[in-house]
């Protein structure tokens, strides 16, 4: 059986371009990273602190427990290393388990064998000492367990997460091309928003940036939309503490005095959605909808504030040309509406970026997908500079 509070070597995983944003996440936590990668961060934890992290991290994508670390010569040689680990400390022979791997060696031309082998070696063991064999798949519904193997090294972790943290949970209604959850988060991150002074969120879409605006200002984390992770299905888990933590996610929860977060959209359906999706989350009350062309969208007064846009990219051919007056009519929207905010404008299309006719005090590299994307920083003085 596993002991939950003793610590060992965890891995953060995150979308590329996501580090210095989780980074940000882990401290406010309380927890010290040890190494910063693109795409992982690694600290030192116990499984019990990866439940806390699974439910408080809004930018990452799963949380990783190390099993062993061992060095794997061959694809060959993957059943036996695997078959010698104590499974039986970690799960019971009726537990549905999956494995997901990430490979970069010469011997291995498709990851699936990968997951066939450490699967087999896995069930085999149970077989041979119970003559039970657990039901495994491709699902994330019980226990997931990961491999990264690179050149010689090779890592097993328990994946506490399972699905994906990067998804909030909220979201029932999707809209167009909408924004992930954890891309939203980071980007409201990256612009330094202090949480107090307006948010403003024109062409809003499915509502997002706004939902997840109002989640960050109130200290709801992504813990309270969500209730089954992989760590449940573990030897070892304690649900009363699983629940103590879900109790104190609810007492986290503030109420801001004056806290001014608005969304709009020239189409009704998606201010409805966003309206939708916001209750879901519980911040229905706490964010102003306007259906209105986007140049429309009240800005209140204020000495400073946030103005985030997500427009379209132009990804088919000829919504490119359509696109240039928008991306123009934003610039003069900014400059002409939105004196004492910090303007940013999220962009796949640097070309039409170029269009807004206001320059840049920073670009800030994001991907959505594999779109290669800019998050634009606008400082939009008062007067003259």
């Amino acid at each position: 059986m596993l002991d939950f509070t003793q610590k060992g070597k965890v891995v953060i995983t995150f979308k590329d371009r996501f580090a210095p944003y989780v980074a940000l996440e882990l401290e406010a936590l309380g927890f010290k990273a040890k190494q910063v990668n693109r795409t992982y961060i690694e600290i030192i934890a116990s499984m019990n602190d990866c439940i806390f992290l699974n439910l408080h991290l809004r930018i990452a994508s799963h949380v990783l427990f190390e099993i062993k670390s061992f060095y794997l010569h061959h694809a060959d040689d993957i059943y036996r290393r695997v078959k010698s680990i104590p499974w039986e400390e970690y799960i019971t022979e009726t537990t549905y388990f999956s494995v997901n791997s990430h490979v970069d060696h010469e011997s291995v031309d498709n990851p699936l064998f990968v997951n066939v082998r450490v699967k087999d070696a896995i069930v085999d063991r149970f077989r041979d000492q119970t003559g039970i064999r657990p039901d495994t798949g491709s699902n994330y519904d019980g226990a997931v367990f990961q491999l990264f193997w690179k050149e010689t090294q090779a890592t097993l972790y328990i994946n506490t997460s399972g699905e994906t943290l990067a998804k909030h949970g909220y979201r029932k209604i999707p809209g167009k091309a909408p924004m992930l959850e954890a891309l939203a988060a980071a980007t409201i991150y990256a612009s330094e928003w202090d949480r107090k002074s307006p948010f403003i969120n024109p062409m809003c879409g499915s509502g997002t940036l706004a939902i997840e605006a109002a989640l960050i200002a109130t200290n709801r984390y992504p813990g309270l939309y969500r209730d089954h992770y992989s760590f449940q299905h573990f030897l070892g888990y304690d649900d009363q503490y699983f629940q103590k933590l879900k109790i104190e996610l609810e007492s986290k929860v503030t109420a801001p005095q004056d806290l001014k977060i608005i969304a709009s959209d020239i189409s009704e359906q998606a201010v409805l959605f966003t309206r939708e999706n916001a209750s879901t989350a519980g911040v229905e009350e706490l964010i102003e909808y306007e259906v209105c062309d986007f140049s429309d969208c009240e800005v209140p007064n204020a000495e400073e504030g946030i103005l985030m846009i997500n427009p379209e990219y132009g990804e088919r051919l000829g919504e490119q040309d359509d696109l240039l007056d928008t991306y123009k009519r934003m610039g003069d929207f900014m400059k002409q509406k939105c004196a004492g905010y910090t303007g940013y404008i999220f962009t796949g299309n640097l070309p039409l970026g170029k269009r807004i006719g206001l320059r840049p005090s920073r670009k800030i590299e994001f991907y959505n997908g594999t779109i290669d994307c800019r998050l634009m920083k606008f400082e939009l003085y008062k007067g003259k500079k």
